[in-house]
């Protein structure tokens, strides 16, 4: 598998949004950002925030879409074309509300499970075969509730939990950069007595 380039975070811009579970994708590239004490700029062409990291050595890029997240696809293509990424080596992190909070997964290429923003990008795409970074928000127990659900802010508890998870895939994304994604996705899915998380 070819190495990481470009990482996007999902979410909805706009402060009202910022600790809403939607924005765990948001979440994730902000904590990556952080740690290396970058901070993102707005780049009109890109219709996003971006900023640069070094992930292991290798110089990474960091998206995340201005668009609201059922248009996200327009900011990861734009991005994929003007910086010349193939979609494979690229990760896309978001929420996802099949896997309880807390709970992390890798993958590459699938369906969008229902996801908006991952509905948008492959629709712009034609393709699904992008990594993905599944951060698990839980489910509020019935469709219904799925949107106020995903646009409100999570329990204290829970919110520890989801930060937990994001910790543990920032501690396997210099593996998953350096194209060892399977070792990534092993490390990141069992805990430490060897069980599957």
């Amino acid at each position: 598998m070819a190495a990481l380039q470009l990482i996007v975070g999902l979410g909805n811009p706009g402060a009202e949004y910022l600790r809403t579970r939607h924005n765990a994708g948001f979440w994730f590239v902000d904590a990556l950002a952080s740690g290396q004490g970058e901070r993102f700029g707005f780049d009109g062409k890109l219709h996003g925030e971006t900023c640069r990291v070094r992930i292991g050595g290798q110089q990474v890029w960091l998206l995340k879409p201005a668009t609201f997240m059922n248009k996200s696809g327009i900011a990861v293509v734009s991005a994929l074309r003007y910086y010349k990424i193939e979609p494979e080596q690229c990760l896309v992190a978001h929420d996802d509300l099949d896997l309880p909070a807390g709970t992390v997964r890798m993958k590459f290429d699938g369906g969008h499970g229902g996801q908006n923003g991952l509905r948008d990008i492959m629709a712009h795409l034609g393709h699904g075969k992008f990594h993905r970074l599944r951060v698990g928000i839980g489910h509020p127990g019935h469709r219904d509730q799925v949107t106020p659900w995903v646009l409100g802010r999570p329990s204290a508890q829970d919110e520890d939990a989801i930060l937990g998870g994001i910790a543990r895939a920032l501690d396997v994304l210099p593996l998953a950069v350096d194209g060892q994604f399977d070792k990534a996705m092993q490390q990141l899915h069992t805990t430490e007595d060897g069980k599957t998380r």
